[in-house]
């Protein structure tokens, strides 16, 4: 059972209809890039982050339990997990996986519990 990866958890202060695109996505162990499209559906809520020249070209998909702290003051989005965990995730293509029930079953287990890294923030 992988749909909790895809819901915010209660204490990472998301509000349901805030606009996060744009927002810089940090990693405990530093940038990785800015929100480029989310979702705030039940259940299906994740982050597509572009992630500039930190993977050059690349997008990765970020289930919204991997989100630890949002603020909107400053713009930033505060992610569980490190450069590392993120850049060694399935790999992401919007116009393939975006939507994929495959795709969506193998990244939940990598960031869910049945991952390598328990689900836990780093």
């Amino acid at each position: 059972m992988t749909e909790h990866v895809w819901s915010y958890q209660p204490t990472a202060g998301h509000l349901a209809g805030t606009d996060l695109t744009g927002y810089k996505v940090e990693a405990t162990d530093g940038g990785i890039g800015k929100v480029d499209k989310h979702s705030d559906e039940v259940g299906d809520a994740y982050l597509v982050v572009d992630t500039g020249v930190w993977i050059f070209g690349k997008e990765v998909l970020l289930p919204a339990s991997t989100v630890v702290r949002i603020d909107p003051e400053d713009k930033k989005v505060f992610v569980g997990r490190t450069k590392e965990q993120i850049k060694d995730a399935p790999e992401f293509h919007r116009d393939q996986h975006l939507g994929n029930a495959g795709y969506r079953e193998e990244l939940g287990t990598y960031y869910g519990t049945g991952a390598p890294f328990g689900g836990r923030p780093a």
